[in-house]
């Protein structure tokens, strides 16, 4: 299934510090998509991994203040060896970066009041706040695939929630509200940096340094005010073998950024959540497999519904029309399935 790519305007396309751009579009979707699930799986396990450990959860604006500071180093090192200018007005780099701290802030956070895949299942569903952020910052249009997806995604959601409050013993809704609002901010801050990368033509790694380096002193003035710096310092001053993790899961992190800003750069900021929602739903199955936890087979119906939903989406790209689907249902004799539409 061919996917449609964005014009650059004959703008170089860089995919880790190393140009694609003399090769063809689906080679380059293809390059970006590799790479996402390479960094990203490793993100969602080493992130996992450290909540893993007894006492932590508490932490998770701590952790991302870490986080912050390593991809605040990077993208210095990286400006710096680039020796370019700042592209985009700080006014913009303000905003980018209260919606980065929110984004990465409530789900680390949401962690200790839900079990991961839930978190991640939540996750999955950022089509639907991307498309009404779409509406309102772009003025996108949708076709009608597209809203029947996100419906999807609803049901799914919704049936997976219930089941994780029915056998988690550490279910708690403030966990639902604090990964709500990530999502809300992520659904903003994907649109606002695919409006800015085509207004200013900014490198990936100007975005990425500016909004995480103001983002730390979001964090240091939040952390100071309610106590948690402190007390997350003294925890790791305890077990410092957390701060090597956290640079394995920031390194992750960072190299999927670049790849994802890539992405939105070419195809657009729906098609790298799309992806990326895939990605997702590989890391629910990884978490199951490498650490325990309990299970219903409500969470299989449930996530088959968001994998409906994700299935949809990429017809929908395609250009695809639902009602021929449907049509084609009907009509078995002529022997067609959905895989001969697509």
């Amino acid at each position: 299934m061919p996917i449609k790519m964005q014009k650059s305007n004959s703008e170089d396309i860089e995919l880790l510090w190393y140009n694609i751009s003399h090769f063809n579009q689906t080679i380059q979707f293809a390059l970006c998509c590799i790479f996402i699930f390479i960094f990203y799986l490793a993100y969602g396990y080493l992130q996992e991994y450290i909540f893993a450990l007894e006492g932590f959860k508490q932490y998770g604006w701590y952790l991302t203040l870490i986080q912050f500071l390593y991809y605040t180093i990077f993208g210095w090192i990286e400006s710096k060896w680039r020796n370019s200018k700042r592209q985009i007005p700080l006014q913009t780099y303000y905003i980018l970066a209260f919606l980065t701290v929110g984004t990465l802030g409530f789900s680390n956070s949401s962690l200790k009041y839900l079990n991961y895949p839930t978190q991640v299942i939540f996750k999955c569903c950022k089509l639907i706040p991307v498309m009404i952020g779409g509406i309102i910052i772009q003025k996108k249009q949708y076709k009608f695939i597209d809203y029947l997806a996100s419906s999807c995604m609803c049901l799914g959601l919704i049936a997976f929630t219930l089941s994780d409050s029915q056998v988690s013993p550490n279910f708690n809704i403030l966990g639902v509200i604090m990964i709500s609002c990530a999502l809300i901010c992520d659904a903003v801050i994907g649109n606002a940096q695919e409006k800015a990368m085509k207004l200013y033509k900014a490198p990936n790694f100007e975005i990425i340094f500016y909004s995480y380096f103001i983002g730390v002193f979001y964090l240091l003035i939040g952390l100071s005010i309610n106590g948690d710096i402190l007390r997350g310092a003294s925890f790791c001053y305890q077990f410092p073998i957390v701060y090597f993790q956290a640079f394995l899961f920031s390194v992750s992190g960072y190299l999927g950024v670049q790849v994802v800003l890539t992405l939105v750069r070419t195809c657009g900021a729906l098609t790298a959540v799309t992806i990326t929602t895939c990605r997702k739903a590989m890391s629910v199955v990884i978490s199951f497999m490498f650490f325990k936890k309990p299970f219903t087979i409500n969470y299989i119906w449930a996530g088959l519904l968001i994998v409906l939903g994700i299935y949809l989406n990429v017809l929908g790209k395609n250009n695809v029309n639902v009602i021929d689907i449907f049509k084609n249902i009907r009509h078995r004799g002529k022997k067609k399935t959905l895989l001969d539409i697509v």
